[in-house]
């Protein structure tokens, strides 16, 4: 298994013999205003450059999309990718999303699928505290994660936009992944609310899932980021968590 920090929560993972796309989103950086009612969102996004190119990215068996929020999925990788892949969605209205977009082979997740022998599991996430998910359900909408599983690989357990919250305890309590990718840039609204991932969120995932190796994703590269990767690391080394939680530059990648 590899996986590849793209950018933000796009990655690119060779699992099982196949290669997956997850969350791509493409476009160059400063093309897209800041994410109006976020905190900075005078920053154009995204705010950081690709580190590899389009092509290289776009060169799998299939994609994963955990939601269609826009920055994760966006026009430039809707022009980039072959519109009969194999394309994954959460449900049925963002399949209808990325159909009417010309995609021709575009799979709803159940709760567990096959993808040529690889098992594909649907989690839950919620897409912060549970009283601003309600209140701001319109923007915020839902989310999901993945599980990858295989025989002759590790389980790997992609978490999506989402905090710490028992849907993704019961998620490491059920599936025990060998390595966790967590959404960690602490993205927040105008306010201190998170909506994903923090690094007291990391923390919690950590003490939770004692064997395995987590990677933190999804940083630094939009406007409402809030943790840096500093700043992340230098909590890392504080807690004594270096060793098990790896936070990649893009362009990174680790095999296991």
């Amino acid at each position: 298994m590899k996986i590849k920090q793209i950018r933000n929560a796009t990655l690119n993972i060779e699992y099982g013999g196949k290669k997956f796309l997850i969350d791509p989103w493409l476009a160059e950086k400063g093309a897209i205003p800041g994410f109006g009612g976020t905190i900075n969102d005078h920053l154009r996004n995204p705010t950081a450059d690709l580190p590899v190119p389009i092509s290289e990215i776009v060169d799998v068996d299939a994609v994963i999309l955990t939601h269609v929020h826009p920055d994760h999925w966006d026009d430039t990788a809707k022009n980039a990718i072959s519109k009969d892949i194999p394309f994954f969605v959460q449900h049925e209205v963002d399949a209808q999303t990325i159909r009417l977009e010309g995609f021709k082979n575009v799979r709803v997740l159940e709760d567990t699928n096959d993808f040529d022998g690889i098992t594909l599991i649907k989690t839950p996430g919620r897409h912060g505290g549970s009283e601003i998910v309600e209140d701001m359900k319109d923007l915020l909408g839902e989310v999901s994660g993945i599980v990858l599983k295989h025989p002759d690989e590790k389980t790997v357990y992609i978490a999506g936009d989402t905090v710490w919250y028992e849907g993704v305890e019961d998620n490491l309590k059920k599936y025990h992944p060998d390595v966790v990718v967590l959404n960690s840039g602490d993205a927040k609204v105008i306010g201190e609310e998170s909506i994903i991932m923090g690094k007291q969120d990391v923390y919690q995932v950590y003490n939770a899932a004692p064997n395995a190796t987590i990677i933190a994703s999804h940083m630094e590269s939009v406007n409402h980021a809030t943790l840096s990767r500093k700043e992340l690391r230098e909590y890392l080394s504080e807690k004594g968590m270096t060793q098990r939680v790896l936070v990649p530059e893009d362009g990174e990648a680790y095999s296991f």
